[in-house]
């Protein structure tokens, strides 16, 4: 534990940090990438360039500023974040050369502000995240490798083969390419893909959930095409995975990760609320339960914008035919000309779950969101107001950072 003087220092900080850390951070990134290149390939350059990542790590260090009396309220995210870089790579090594660039950026953007006793106060403050963080990924690393079939780092992985589920989103079906087997994973975690990216010149990582069930001896991941280009870098990796991979080659991949999964230790039903490419975690938990003979009540609840981008339609439709326990409801928020209520989808706009409130709020279910960030706080906002506690609600969002409401 920090002593009381160290806490006040980094206490008082907060307010600086909240109205000016953005450029901390931006000045950080660089200048650790300037000293050490060679981190650049871990670090997501799409996020970099839209700034996206600057502004979850200036939020992320405010909110640690804030709360250095206790750091235990921010055990959530640092569980969540602890996932994503073990989902990366990112080692033990790694961090004292982030907090020699943090506490240099530190005294370079807040000038005169930064005393060596504030310097000295961040880095204590620094190392005792560090440790924190380090810890709870070093037991992710072992429980990764220890189990059968698994594995720490990078592994390659042999695409079996690609299937086209909508308009924008692709199916790839791998297959280790050591000969070995695939490890168990929770319903709704994720893996990291790394690939070369021509743009850059450099190998760069990318998440992507899990889009089928354990217990199977392949992974399967779903991709949507994001707009690539210099101005448009969300879209890099994707765009290679889409149009440059092809069947029989090998892709790395990182073991699955993430804290986002499906409770089976509960026996309640089980609302899935997606929205878009939100629905490839949906899927794993979806099928997962079916297969292993739930009786659970599942409710299946999905927006896209029209049926050019709806993946998985007919393997939900044909699901929700054959098990009674599943309900499905299909909105498209702009349906085309050709969609038809009852052929594919059935409300058209956005999901309003008041009006589905007799389907979706069941005693006792567990509720899980994912897609976009607005998407999702919307699904949050209308649940809280329908009376579904917050321990209920489970939500992944893509990218950086959380979903605050």
């Amino acid at each position: 534990m920090l002593n009381l003087s160290t806490r006040q220092l980094v206490k008082a900080t907060a307010p600086v940090l909240q109205k000016h850390g953005v450029a901390l951070t931006r000045h950080f990134y660089a200048r650790m990438f300037e000293h050490n290149p060679e981190l650049k390939p871990i670090f997501n350059q799409g996020h970099q360039r839209t700034g996206s990542q600057q502004q979850a790590l200036a939020m992320a260090v405010a909110a640690y500023a804030e709360h250095i009396d206790d750091p235990s309220v921010l055990a959530p995210v640092l569980t969540r974040i602890a996932h994503k870089h073990a989902s990366l790579g990112i080692r033990a090594e790694h961090y004292p050369i982030v907090g020699q660039h943090l506490l240099a950026s530190i005294r370079e953007v807040l000038g005169d502000a930064a005393t060596d006793e504030l310097i000295t106060a961040w880095a204590a403050a620094y190392g005792q995240l560090a440790d924190a963080l380090i810890g709870q990924e070093c037991g992710l690393y072992a429980e990764a490798a220890s189990r059968p079939g698994g594995w720490s780092g990078w592994r390659g992985f042999q695409v079996l083969r690609k299937r086209l589920e909508s308009e924008e989103i692709v199916s790839l079906l791998l297959q280790p390419a050591d000969g070995g087997t695939v490890p168990d994973f929770r319903p709704g975690q994720y893996v990291s893909v790394r690939v070369f990216v021509p743009a850059l010149g450099m190998v760069q990582p990318r998440q992507y959930s899990l889009s089928a069930p354990p217990g199977g001896k392949t992974l399967r991941i779903s991709v949507k095409r994001e707009d690539g280009g210099e101005q448009t870098p969300a879209g890099w990796v994707s765009n290679v995975l889409h149009d440059q991979v092809v069947a029989g080659d090998v892709i790395d991949l990182a073991p699955p990760m993430g804290d986002f999964f499906l409770h089976e230790d509960r026996s309640g039903p089980v609302v899935l609320i997606s929205g878009g490419v939100g629905v490839t975690p949906m899927m794993a938990m979806l099928d997962h339960l079916l297969q292993q003979g739930s009786s659970r009540q599942i409710r299946f609840i999905h927006a896209c914008r029209h049926g050019g981008v709806h993946a998985f339609q007919s393997h939900v439709a044909h699901l929700a035919l054959e098990y009674p326990q599943l309900r499905s409801v299909v909105h498209y928020e702009h349906p085309r000309p050709e969609d038809r209520i009852g052929a594919g989808f059935d409300r058209p706009g956005r999901i309003d779950l008041a009006a589905l409130q007799d389907t979706v709020v069941l005693p006792d279910a567990d509720y899980y969101l994912c897609g976009p960030i607005p998407f999702m706080q919307a699904q949050i906002r209308q649940l809280s107001a329908l009376g579904v506690s917050a321990d209920r609600i489970h939500v992944e969002a893509f990218g950086t950072g959380g979903v605050a409401t």
